[in-house]
């Protein structure tokens, strides 16, 4: 029978799993001009989605911890809508978050990237590099932290 554990995960993994679920969101939307020809994807729609339901519950743990301020409680509240309100989701609302909001959230993240520990940052980007060595445009964007 599958027994639900909590898992104690560092608060510098959920900071990396929502830098990695940005740079995926933005791969995946940028093969698209619109918010139609991105939703007509349903792989690729359903992968931006999912992205986007990583980063809202990866940031809950962050605000809970007090390493995100209380304003980016909009990007939980926003999880939360795409997760239990999946066919009322409004593509353009999704179209606008990415090529408006994204920007300054990743700078937000970045920003919390730097302020870890160098070695740590140094261990973790390449174990991530690693777990994404399948996926090149992840594994340079996190060694491009590194510059």
């Amino acid at each position: 029978m599958y027994e639900n554990k909590k898992i104690e995960r560092s608060v510098e993994l959920f900071i990396f799993d929502i830098y990695i679920a940005l740079v995926k969101i933005r791969h995946t939307a940028d093969l698209f001009s619109n918010a139609q020809e991105l939703l007509y994807d349903y792989r690729s729609w359903d992968s931006v989605i999912r992205e986007f339901e990583i980063i809202g519950e990866a940031s809950k743990y962050l605000l809970r911890e007090a390493i995100l301020d209380r304003e980016h409680q909009v990007v939980v509240d926003f999880r939360n809508q795409i997760t239990h309100e999946y066919f009322g989701i409004d593509p353009e609302i999704v179209w606008v978050v990415i090529h408006r909001d994204l920007d300054i959230f990743e700078k937000t993240i970045t920003g919390l990237i730097d302020s870890i520990d160098p070695d740590l940052k140094k261990e973790l980007i390449e174990t991530f590099v690693e777990d994404n060595r399948y996926l090149d445009f992840v594994a340079e964007a996190l060694e491009d932290l590194m510059a």
